[in-house]
């Protein structure tokens, strides 16, 4: 099993404790004090990360700033880890979707404690379609080996034709299962399918994935 958890954290002293302690439990880590560094890792490799440990307090952006773009990226769990422990920005970490929040000074293993809880309660949704595996959990797709670095809104699209797989789906049913707002044009379905088509290498005019079906939407061939 995959035990890598991201951990952002700008304390040299915390990041070195945290990361020894981690060790002990057979985690291994990748400890970054700049966020954007933190950030271009997890674009990269969204899959090779279980959790991220995240500080609030940073150099060059604000923790929350930070939480909704790794959010942004895939929905792994993320624990909050601050000195910021009082009530308000507490309401807010979990509001944005924080799977817990440490105060700091904590001990060690209550960190450890913590996310074997949430990785129990947490499992893997991953399925293989095809050429692709999918792990809805992390938002992740893979297709030979390889991380295709999918939007929020590419992988709901995704996903959903996925869950569909060799029905024709129109436009409409498309939008109303992602996140984009209902008053949404039809062609901004189609540059999303555009981009999908490209990330995924496929060619519209012999498609070997997304079909189009000419006056009503798509159908993903399986």
């Amino acid at each position: 099993m995959n035990k890598k958890v991201l951990l952002i954290e700008d304390d040299p002293q915390m990041q070195r404790l945290i990361q020894e302690y981690l060790e002990e439990y057979h985690f291994s880590t990748d400890a970054y004090s700049n966020p954007k560094e933190a950030l271009k890792s997890l674009e990269h490799t969204p899959r090779d990360y279980i959790i991220v440990i995240l500080d609030l307090m940073l150099p060059q952006m604000d923790g929350f700033d930070v939480f909704k773009k790794i959010k942004g990226i895939c929905n792994v769990p993320v624990i909050i880890s601050s000195a910021r422990g009082d009530i308000g920005n507490k309401i807010l970490g979990f509001e944005l979707g924080a799977e817990d929040y440490l105060a700091k000074p904590y001990e060690p293993r209550e960190l450890v404690l913590r996310i074997e809880h949430i990785l129990k309660r947490r499992p893997t949704k991953e399925f293989k379609v095809g050429d692709f595996i999918i792990d809805e959990a992390n938002r992740t797709v893979i297709l030979d080996n390889y991380s295709i670095d999918l939007t929020k809104v590419e992988f709901e699209i995704f996903l959903f034709l996925i869950h569909h797989l060799n029905k024709v789906t129109s436009r409409e049913q498309i939008l109303h299962a992602t996140s984009l707002d209902e008053n949404t044009k039809n062609r901004t379905i189609d540059t999303h399918i555009s981009n999908i088509r490209h990330k995924i290498g496929d060619d519209s005019k012999e498609p070997q994935y997304i079909k189009s079906i000419w006056g009503i939407g798509y159908k993903f061939i399986g």
